[in-house]
């Protein structure tokens, strides 16, 4: 859920690969793309970090300005190639597949030929990144590596396998890896909190790629009763929508025990001056959701307005200081449906980040859903300036659709030709969905 945004534009030549490890510490510059990464890292023997980002992401704003800076990047930055993957690009999207990639942000460590050694997902203050990113880097190791390990009798790498599969959301087969430890090993590795807690997970990510309601039900429960730090909101949401078919009554007994834990979370953790958890905006939705839920409406109002006002006194009358926070506010203020002070915000938002297309589309696509085509159409068409990649094919589908609605509709066919043309062979299903919503 990128970075403000750290982009170069020109591909690198061969010599300066070659000699950007000498150069490193005057000049840092990191390559393109990552087949110029691998190419380096062949050259160089170093690893290569892989900045999974987006535009749109708004996790990735708080790694770029919080995280992703200072004297421990830049010693990363000396010990593997670091290469920024713009998730909307063909080359990215082909190796989130392949590395089976599908949070943003992620920063996954390979070695020159592609195999990973490593991976970190979602936001983390930097007192959590750079020791995991420490390790992985220090290691070395593939997972195949991590698991000679574990099956020497490394409990600590036993949890690491279990963690890798978990962060790939292969809880099938990280069940079945542990399942063929030697018994012995398996007992003992089972008394270890961390192991306890990789397993749950598993069975939770198992539970939630076989759409089981009642196992994601039992599994999140489990998990939710450890210390489970930051991930919490993420793994409520899994209950909260595991439970949404249940009886009102059914539900309410379910969820009742989470708010506590979450009350605490929030207030010591999260909606403080210094929050230890990076991620403000998933537990803050999540505690709306959970209140709602419960039937508090009042409690969701009160969380939401609590979140506005801190993030409003952080943020100051300087938008573009701090994007992360500024995105935040624009969510907690569509959550509240504060409709007037939204409207206003989201023109400030425009204004303070020309150079993108993400706030000139949001809003654009905004009044399309209130049924305002024509006011929506030069906030589109500026947002269809910026775009590239698979976000020119969501904007060329707005634009069609606000077109269409005003019975223009040769110039919804104009924009459909030039972007089909300009984008090439990219991205075949969010052109079929263009065509679609052109034909429709």
């Amino acid at each position: 859920m990128s970075n403000l945004i750290r982009r170069t534009t020109a591909p690198l030549a061969a010599a300066l690969l070659l000699a950007s490890l000498q150069a490193a510490a005057a000049d840092h510059k990191s390559p393109t793309t990552i087949a110029d990464a691998l190419q380096a890292a062949a050259a160089q023997h170093r690893p290569v970090l892989l900045d999974f980002q987006a535009v749109w992401c708004y996790s990735c704003y708080y790694m770029a300005s919080h995280v992703l800076n200072g004297p421990e990047w830049d010693a990363a930055q000396r010990k593997a190639i670091v290469v920024e993957a713009d998730a909307d690009s063909p080359e990215a999207q082909t190796w989130m597949k392949k590395l089976k990639t599908s949070f943003l942000p992620t920063y996954v460590v390979v070695d020159e030929h592609g195999n990973e050694l490593g991976r970190i997902t979602a936001e983390q203050p930097r007192e959590k990144f750079y020791p995991q990113l420490d390790r992985i880097l220090a290691s070395g190791n593939t997972l195949d590596g991590l698991k000679d390990k574990a099956a020497k009798g490394s409990i600590d790498a036993v949890a690491g396998v279990l963690d890798a599969y978990q962060a790939r959301g292969e809880g099938d087969a990280g069940s079945a890896w542990f399942a063929s430890l030697p018994a012995s090993l398996q007992q003992k590795a089972g008394k270890d909190a961390r192991v306890t807690l990789g397993l749950d997970q598993l069975a939770l990510a198992r539970a939630n790629n076989s759409d089981n309601q009642a196992a994601i039900i039992g599994s999140a429960q489990k998990v939710l009763a450890q210390d489970i730090g930051c991930q919490r909101p993420y793994v409520l949401d899994n209950l909260l929508e595991a439970s949404a078919k249940l009886s009102p009554a059914q539900r309410k007994s379910t969820l009742a025990a989470q708010r506590a834990p979450l009350d605490h979370y929030v207030d010591t953790q999260v909606l403080v001056n210094q929050p230890a958890c990076a991620d403000q905006r998933s537990a803050v939705l999540s505690s709306a959701d959970l209140d709602e839920a419960l039937g508090d409406h009042a409690g969701a109002t009160a969380v939401l307005d609590r979140a506005i006002k801190l993030t409003q006194q952080r943020l100051g009358s300087n938008l573009a200081s701090d994007r992360n926070l500024a995105d935040n506010l624009r969510v907690y203020l569509l959550r509240a449906k504060r409709t007037a002070e939204l409207d206003d915000y989201q023109h400030k938002l425009i204004a303070a980040y020309p150079d993108d297309y993400v706030y000139a589309y949001r809003y654009g696509r905004s009044l399309l859903d209130a049924g305002k085509p024509a006011d929506a159409l030069p906030y589109l068409a500026q947002a269809a300036d910026k775009a590239y990649g698979a976000n020119r094919l969501a904007v060329a589908q707005q634009r069609v659709k606000a077109l269409k609605a005003l019975h223009r509709d040769d110039e919804a066919k104009k924009v459909v030709s030039e972007v089909l043309e300009t984008n090439g062979p990219w991205f075949p299903k969010q052109a079929a969905a263009l065509k679609a919503e052109l034909s429709a």
